[in-house]
């Protein structure tokens, strides 16, 4: 036999067989002591309330795509190439390390006993090294590319309210468990002669050139080894046992926390039972076990925070804190053994629970940040282990309705949208008024005539005096393409997104009954809409709505039983997507050369974020012949506008405006710069807090806010 078949080293060189039992006792002490703590953290997630969505539904094909994510680290590339080579090297490292064990304990414990013999041997064994040093390396740098992030400097996203020692302990000890397993096969290289040729170990090989340089003999080696050998393991143990108590359990949190997601999380709420009991946030145990779940699955990296619009803009909003503030609540009164070891600097309670969810003064999370939140959902695009920020958001937003608890200025809404059917107050006989300027060309009323598109228009079209030109400019594009469109008119109300989010659960129920009613009276073949927030709600949101539940409720008399659109016979448009497939077909006679502006575009977050659409309005534009520059942060890491979650209807006390944030990226650090000449929209909302951040950012004299719309029109009285 060669040297290199009989390769192999003793694992357990100058342990004895006292030592040996010893390892063996601990190890079972430390999966015990794991495998009770991660039995204690699921169990206290079933003490949550039931989930309104089936999470569990087709579990081998989540646990398949949840798998592939986390392996491909494809959540922590995004946007972070750092990131994303930091914690490839870190989980891959650890993976392999872990697997590797797991095959030394299986030829020892399984293999030699049955057979006799040992697979750690030639080939395998000398294969097997050589993993262990090049992803142990790759996990040893992982970790040193974490620390030097957390330790440059004190500040930025890795740091905040939550940071604690827990943070330091992690990063430390997975450091030391890393560096010290080089240090033992170093050691244990030197002691032992027979390894000197084993090249393929080339870490330790490194490490035990460096020792022998620097006078360790092999008797020397041989008395030390035991010593470093222990503390490895001990330190291995203690990190075992410690996993489900403190930040390390996100390794186990987080998977099945993307197990469990909710493919159209935030662009469809949870249903509500017809009681609406449990919709709000009174206490913990209003919240889901998935709710509970996000909590732990938190690693506090802040890329929620650094993503949130509301943050950046000096609004009361930390998304990061308050998912953390809920889990250190929720840890500081439960009794729980596993739970009040890791979550640092939240609200203590000391009165069994009964501090408020969410209040102006006392409560776990404060009204103001709620009430600062756009519903923009760039912090659940930014998380990278899919935590629904917007769901448990949306609770406590019912919460503060429940207890009359919100902005005067909603209050009114509310009232404008129960006693008038719109925002803005104005009577519905007037809603359809903005078709009265349209010269040549006639609007449809859908309730009598049979259409192709029936045409959702929306509040701010139908009112606002700027949105109105908007809706001009797309009647006649329609009917420039020769479309066979209608809308409502006064039988169109406020859709009920917005109001949703900001937590009126009971006047969205009404608002969707009463629209799936009046579209059952029409014939038509497909829902085109001006306003993402119409488009989402009507396309994600209506469909959800179980009728039947609210059948026998006098303040919901719905004459409908059966969802509206469960099979998806009616398909539902935002305006661009259908305008592209008309000037992909060449009907409205554009060449591509029409006009000469240099543009850019914001992305509205109920198209893009919420329903994934970038291409149609961004095709629109290229077709007028403008010349598109996209600003730094576009598509999904689009900044939100601050119309969003009722930010349309408030004041803030904020550094500066979104809109004006937006507005000044626009103009400075997309590439053509002051060359900028408009600024397209796609959304109404957009169009009034752009056109108010114009005016009060001063950028009246800089940029022109236009919608898609007004841009194409434009291009086809030029083409003509």
């Amino acid at each position: 036999m060669t040297p290199l078949q009989a390769a192999t080293r003793e694992t357990f060189w100058t342990i004895g067989p006292v030592g040996k039992a010893a390892f063996y006792w601990l190890a079972v002490v430390a999966i015990l002591v794991f495998l009770y703590g991660v039995y204690a953290r699921f169990a206290a997630y079933a003490r949550g309330s039931e989930d309104p969505r089936d999470r569990l539904s087709d579990l081998p094909g989540r646990v398949i795509g949840a798998t592939k994510t986390v392996l491909a680290n494809e959540n922590q590339f995004d946007g972070d190439l750092y990131t994303g080579v930091m914690h490839t090297f870190v989980l891959w490292g650890f993976l392999v390390l872990l697997v590797a064990t797991t095959i030394l304990g299986i030829d020892i414990d399984l293999y030699r006993p049955l057979t006799g013999e040992s697979f750690w041997v030639g080939d395998f064994y000398l294969a097997y090294q050589f993993a262990v040093d090049a992803f142990g390396l790759l996990f040893v740098v992982g970790v040193g590319m974490a620390a030097y992030r957390r330790y440059r400097q004190r500040e930025g996203r890795l740091w905040g309210k939550h940071t604690s020692f827990e943070d330091d302990a992690f990063v430390w000890t997975l450091f030391l468990l890393g560096v010290g397993g080089f240090v033992v096969e170093g050691v244990s290289m030197v002691g032992q002669p027979g390894r000197a040729t084993e090249t393929v170990s080339f870490v330790g090989m490194a490490l035990a050139t460096g020792l022998e340089s620097s006078g360790l003999t092999a008797a020397g080696a041989e008395a030390i080894y035991g010593v470093l050998w222990w503390s490895h393991s001990l330190l291995a143990f203690a990190f075992v046992a410690w996993i489900p108590y403190a930040k390390p359990f996100h390794m186990i949190s987080s998977f099945a926390n993307v197990v469990a997601r909710d493919e159209k999380a935030g662009a469809r709420l949870p249903n509500v039972p017809a009681d609406l009991d449990h919709t709000n946030a009174e206490s913990l145990d209003d919240f889901t076990w998935k709710e509970l779940m996000d909590g732990d699955a938190c690693t506090k990296c802040g890329r929620c925070t650094d993503a949130c619009p509301a943050d950046t803009v000096g609004r009361n909003l930390d998304p990061r804190n308050v998912i953390l503030d809920l889990k250190s609540y929720r840890e500081s009164v439960s009794d729980d053994p596993v739970a009040g070891s890791g979550g640092g600097g939240g609200p203590a309670a000391t009165d069994g629970g009964t501090v408020p969810i969410v209040a102006d003064e006392g409560g776990v999370i404060d009204a103001e940040s709620m009430e600062s939140c756009m519903s923009c959902m760039a912090c659940m695009d930014a998380c990278p282990v899919d935590i629904e920020h917007l769901t448990s958001f949306t609770k406590m937003n019912r919460q503060l309705v429940d207890e009359g608890a919100v902005d005067s200025n909603l209050q009114d809404v509310f009232q404008d949208v129960m006693q008038k059917g719109n925002t803005f107050g104005d009577s519905q006989a007037t809603r359809g008024d903005w078709a009265d300027d349209l010269d040549g060309v006639e609007v449809p009323d859908a309730r009598e005539t049979e259409v192709e598109y029936l045409w959702y228009v929306g509040d701010y079209p139908s009112f606002d005096d700027r949105n109105k030109k908007v809706a001009r400019a797309l009647a006649r594009l329609f009917d420039e393409a020769d479309v066979s469109f209608g809308i409502l008119f006064d039988d169109e109300k406020t859709d009920g997104n917005d109001i949703r989010r900001i937590g009126e659960e009971f006047l969205y129920l009404e608002l969707a009954g009463h629209h799936v009613e009046t579209f059952a009276d029409c014939e038509f073949e497909n829902i085109v809409c001006t306003d993402p927030h119409s488009y989402n709600t009507i396309k994600n949101e209506y469909p959800e709505v179980d009728f039947a539940e609210f059948a026998d409720d006098p303040m919901m008399p719905f004459e409908r039983e059966e969802p509206w659109n469960a099979d998806g016979a009616v398909d539902v448009f935002h305006w661009t997507q259908v305008v592209e497939e008309l000037v992909e077909a060449g009907r409205l006679g554009l060449s591509g050369d029409e006009l000469d502006y240099t543009v850019t575009y914001h992305d509205p977050c109920h198209l893009g974020r919420y329903n994934d659409e970038y291409e149609a309005p961004r095709e629109l534009i290229r077709a007028t012949g403008a010349d598109l520059h996209e600003m730094p942060r576009s598509r999904d890491d689009s900044f939100c506008c601050g119309g969003g979650g009722g930010g349309l209807w408030t004041e803030h006390e904020e550094e500066v405006k979104p809109s004006e944030e937006r507005l000044r990226e626009a103009v400075e650090d997309t590439d053509a710069g002051a060359s900028i000449e408009k600024f397209v929209v796609a959304c109404p909302m957009c169009t009034t807090m752009f056109e108010d951040g114009r005016k009060t950012g001063d950028f009246e004299d800089q940029i022109e806010i236009v919608d898609v719309a007004e841009l194409l029109i434009e291009a086809v009285e030029v083409g003509s």
